[in-house]
């Protein structure tokens, strides 16, 4: 099983092995603009298919986090064993107070322990910039010997090869090169400008479109996880034509909010192929749960 050491809302991690195989077999550099929790890049490291990676995210302390877990695993699975045993007995009044001390030091192991408390795993902030999602009081977080484990295993994986950067995105596709193979996965186009904003960055659907463009101009290849559709109900906004992707639906399983309904529904998460990665033939032999669409 691929280790997970942060627990992220809208993971790539139960279809990592399905984007994989439109994915080239090797990759010099794997670059991730919008890490989050870079489902992708550990699975394309356990995999071995790419010698070097670059994970950015402009979230400055999530980066941080990715900081401690490659460069001191020991020392922040120990911080986390700590405050998971403090908390026993008063998980609820020990969450507010990590809460309030991450708010105020910005501190990794504050942060993880939060992202594995918190409801649904999604980070949170008010109009203050202040982290406010609140506990899941149905789970106390993964146990200490398993977060070590896995913090261990991700830090094998990425250590002495991964850039790490709390970059805007833009300035991340600026630097790369041919030799490069870029997969991103913006935030969820449903949820930003929402009250609570769960991402702290502004992101723009026409400039991003316009620095597709410019990738393509380039001749770099990428990928993209974008819009996608539960039944009949599509949520976000499809890349342009004009761009010349390939357009594969990915089956992402049963959805849980339609299944609290009473409703039996697929989720289906697109991923689009740039000319760049055509040429490569990536699209030569999709996946069983795939559906082809070409724009």
């Amino acid at each position: 099983m691929l280790p997970q050491p942060i627990p992220y809302q809208g993971s790539k991690r139960r279809i990592a092995p399905i984007i994989l195989d439109h994915l080239p077999k090797r990759m010099s550099r794997f670059v991730e603009p919008f890490a989050g929790s870079a489902a992708m890049s550990i699975a394309v490291a356990d995999r071995n298919r790419a010698g070097e990676f670059w994970l950015n995210d402009a979230h400055l302390a999530l980066m941080t986090l990715w900081q401690q877990i490659i460069d001191h695993p020991r020392e922040l699975g120990d911080q986390y064993t700590a405050m998971w045993v403090e908390q026993l007995g008063r998980e609820r009044a020990f969450f507010d107070k990590v809460r309030d001390r991450f708010n105020q030091r910005q501190e990794p192991a504050d942060f993880l322990y939060l992202l594995a408390r918190c409801v649904k795993a999604a980070i949170r902030y008010n109009a203050g910039g202040e982290f406010n999602n609140t506990p899941d009081n149905r789970r106390k977080g993964a146990r200490p010997a398993e977060m070590c484990r896995r913090i261990t295993r991700t830090s094998q994986l990425f250590h002495d090869r991964a850039r790490l950067t709390a970059w805007d995105y833009k300035k991340v596709l600026r630097e790369c090169e041919e030799r490069d193979f870029i997969y991103m996965d913006p935030p969820y186009q449903g949820v930003r400008g929402q009250r609570d904003r769960r991402y702290l960055p502004e992101f723009d659907h026409e400039e991003f479109c316009v620095q597709l463009a410019e990738l393509n101009d380039r001749n770099i290849p990428f990928a993209v996880s974008y819009d996608g559709r539960t039944g009949d109900r599509v949520y976000g906004e499809p890349l342009p034509a004009h761009l010349d992707l390939v357009r594969v639906e990915i089956s992402a399983g049963r959805s849980t909010q339609a299944t609290l309904l009473g409703r039996s529904e697929l989720t289906y998460e697109s991923l689009y192929i740039s000319p760049a990665l055509q040429a490569l033939g990536a699209t030569r032999k999709p996946a069983a749960t795939t559906q082809l669409i070409f724009q």
